[in-house]
């Protein structure tokens, strides 16, 4: 993430997105495959590393989009199709935070700092009772656990600049993922 400031003076909080030129690999039709798609490739790979079905497909990542191909195979999606002040939904997986407790995971509290309380400060509290309950723990029960790692979609972000020649959009605000994640960003409109 960087700062910018736009012709006012006033500073936005952007991130640098990497948009390098995506490659139409293939074009899917509801004739051959039953419903309207295009794949794209992106990134380089290794030969080395490509199996047999994707040979002559040398992307790091491929990824099916359901729409009507506005392209053909072969063709490119460049960052020139953005413009300054377009409206975006970018989506992506967030960064995997292992295994939280539930003041982090889920905005618990926690016990009060006096009273008493030594060592028990951030701890769930009670899980079950007698009533409702039966003396279990219900399902959905919010409790620690493995936190992060989950698919995010950010909306209404504006596209603040575009640079053709080195294929980076300036996005405003955050993304979810750390540096180096695969990011989808698809245009919804322009802010007028």
């Amino acid at each position: 993430m960087t700062q910018v400031f736009d012709e006012k003076g006033v500073v936005c909080a952007a991130t640098i997105i990497n948009a390098g030129p995506l490659t139409v690999t293939q074009v899917k039709t509801p004739e051959k495959d039953g419903y309207a798609a295009v794949q794209v490739g992106f990134g380089t790979q290794k030969e080395s590393r490509i199996n047999k079905a994707q040979t002559g497909k040398p992307f790091r990542f491929l990824r099916e989009f359901k729409n009507d191909p506005p392209a053909g195979e072969g063709d490119t999606v460049e960052v020139s199709s953005f413009t300054p002040g377009d409206i975006v939904t970018v989506s992506a997986v967030s960064k995997g935070k292992g295994f939280q407790g539930v003041v982090k995971r889920h905005r618990f509290a926690g016990g009060p700092r006096s009273h008493g309380q030594k060592n028990k400060e951030r701890a769930p509290g009670s899980l079950s009772g007698a009533g409702r309950s039966g003396g279990r723990v219900v399902k959905n029960m919010r409790m620690a656990g493995r936190m992060g790692g989950d698919r995010i979609t950010v909306k209404n972000l504006r596209v603040l600049q575009v640079d053709e020649t080195s294929n980076t959009l300036l996005i405003s605000g955050a993304v979810p993922g750390r540096p180096g994640t695969l990011v989808e960003i698809r245009g919804i409109g322009t802010n007028a």
